[in-house]
């Protein structure tokens, strides 16, 4: 028998999970640690697994397949496709940065019990959510995949409703009402959509006899199994639903801008760059593959909420106050682009909406973080409360700086590569959704150049005039997102290597081949 490595991938994380909690109250320095050299480990089996990928091989690859639960058909099927393999290797990524960001988030600011053991629960809680989302990239099993789908709801309650930030205006007991609306309010939007999807699981198997995935898929693809169009898009809504919550995609959006505004910055990373990722993968994975036809039949009510996501969302980042808010209403615009080109039924919008899923999460992880180690220094999540940081710590405003950049997808930077492609491959099929959907970007540079201009140029402000510049930990989280966000700009290519076969594949799913261009090219 082989090695389990998807298995491995994902149980590591969970069993560092259970051993960090698990420390002793007094040695709050060891969990930390502990934490740390298990996402190391994590990242290097991660690694492993993107090097035994092949992209031109078979679909799903490094496979695994038990029986679970007999009676009503449900295994243990895990697979990778390069999609899987991309966001796997971006969750890995980006867990050691997190934990490193994290450092201090959790430490009690007071003595405690022998009993109380908030840095542990803090690092085990994250390393539990990393667990379960990497199981969801490697479920081909549909039961399988909604069970990670729920439980990593957990953790993530915890993590925004007890471990909030400190920076919060008001008083303690405010803070502590902000923190558990935030947590409340994100569980049950998630679990409403998950709800909805456990009645469309059911129905699946109703209809299938199964929960496999490739099976469900091949029976589509060989016309072995013929849904009813009624029963197709039913399902098809039931499963685009939750995973619309998770994005997430207006109108369903409210939750994370009150779930990233009370989190810590690492925390709020761990939501938009790692958790919010599961929602789109599985619009690619689950919704067009199971349920082709309905995909079609939804794509142009898709297509206007995308849009109105892209645009609504910069709209409100433009207005806001609150720098971690800001951040958060811009990843509810970039989401939009990342749907819009899942749904252009393109093989350059939907490369391009892979390559965002990936790209957004570095560039996100960039900018929230640098802006935690600005909040944490100052004691205010407030625009207003900052100016002319860039004269005293200028390693912090220039990598500030740079995340912003990214945030506007400037060319040079890798989110410019995503959002060239998935405009590409919108304006190919819908020209008018293309081009309405460009004003995203416009206002992208509006809300990011103005929040850089009120919070790192301009008169030293008092409060800001002995701010200390980044610390080498600090340097340590940055620097290697910093060059990733270089690097993935200028040379693209590895990893659309990796995702483009996969993508071809999926297009064959929904029977789309892209347009012919209109001009042909000179001989």
């Amino acid at each position: 028998m082989s090695f389990p490595l998807l298995t491995a991938t994902a149980a590591l994380p969970a069993i560092g999970a259970i051993a960090t909690a698990a420390v002793p109250a007094a040695r709050r320095t060891a969990a930390k640690w502990l934490a740390l050299l298990v996402s190391l480990a994590t990242l290097a089996l991660a690694v492993i697994v993107l090097v035994r990928f092949d992209p031109d091989g078979d679909r799903y690859q490094l496979t695994e397949s038990h029986s679970w639960i007999k009676d009503f058909g449900v295994r243990y099927e895990l697979g990778v496709d390069g999609i899987a393999v991309a966001l796997i290797a971006l969750t890995a990524l980006l867990i050691p940065f997190v934990i490193l960001a994290g450092w201090h988030d959790a430490d009690p600011l007071e003595t405690h019990s022998s009993r109380w053991r908030p840095t542990q629960g803090f690092f085990a809680l994250i390393l539990a959510v990393e667990a379960m989302v990497i199981i969801s990239f490697e479920a081909t099993d549909v039961f399988l995949f909604y069970i990670f789908f729920e439980a990593m709801l957990i953790p993530m309650y915890f993590l925004i409703g007890g471990f909030g930030d400190r920076a919060h205006a008001g008083s303690d007991e405010h803070a502590a009402a902000q923190r558990s609306y935030a947590a409340v309010k994100f569980l049950l939007y998630n679990l409403a959509g998950g709800l909805i999807m456990l009645a469309a699981v059911i129905g699946l198997y109703v209809v299938a006899g199964n929960f496999s995935l490739q099976e469900i898929a091949e029976a589509r693809a060989n016309g072995s199994l013929d849904m009813a169009t009624n029963t197709e898009r039913w399902l098809f809504l039931g499963f685009f639903f939750a995973f619309a919550v998770k994005a997430p995609l207006w109108p369903l959006h409210t939750w994370l801008p009150n779930a990233m505004g009370e989190s810590t910055a690492p925390v709020a990373v761990l939501i938009t760059a790692v958790v919010d990722k599961v929602g789109t993968f599985a619009m690619l994975r689950f919704c067009l593959q199971l349920f082709p036809e309905a995909s079609k039949w939804a794509t142009p009510a898709i297509l206007v909420l995308a849009l109105i996501s892209i645009i609504y969302g910069a709209l409100l980042a433009v207005g806001q106050r609150d720098i971690k808010r800001l951040v958060a209403y811009a990843s509810i615009s970039h989401f939009g682009f990342i749907i819009m080109g899942i749904f252009a039924m393109t093989s350059q919008g939907q490369s391009g909406a892979t390559l965002y899923m990936v790209n957004h999460g570095i560039s996100t992880a960039a900018l929230m973080l640098v802006a935690g180690f600005l909040i944490t220094r100052r004691g205010s999540r407030l625009i207003a409360d900052y100016g002319g940081v860039q004269k005293v710590a200028p390693v912090l405003a220039g990598t500030f700086l740079i995340g912003s950049l990214a945030t506007l997808s400037l060319p040079g930077l890798a989110p410019f590569v995503s959002e060239f492609l998935v405009l590409i491959g919108t304006f190919a099929r819908y020209p008018v959704i293309g081009i309405i959907a460009t004003f995203g970007i416009v206002l992208a540079a509006l809300y990011t150049l103005v929040l850089y201009q009120r919070t790192m140029t301009g008169p030293v402000k008092p409060e800001v005039s002995a701010m200390p510049d980044l610390k080498v930990r600090e340097l340590v989280v940055v620097a290697p997102l910093i060059a990733l966000l270089i690097f993935l700009g200028v040379y693209p290519k590895p990893l659309t290597d990796i995702v483009n076969p996969a993508v071809k594949q999926t297009m064959s799913d929904v029977h789309k081949k892209d347009p012919k261009p209109e001009v042909e090219a000179a001989k």
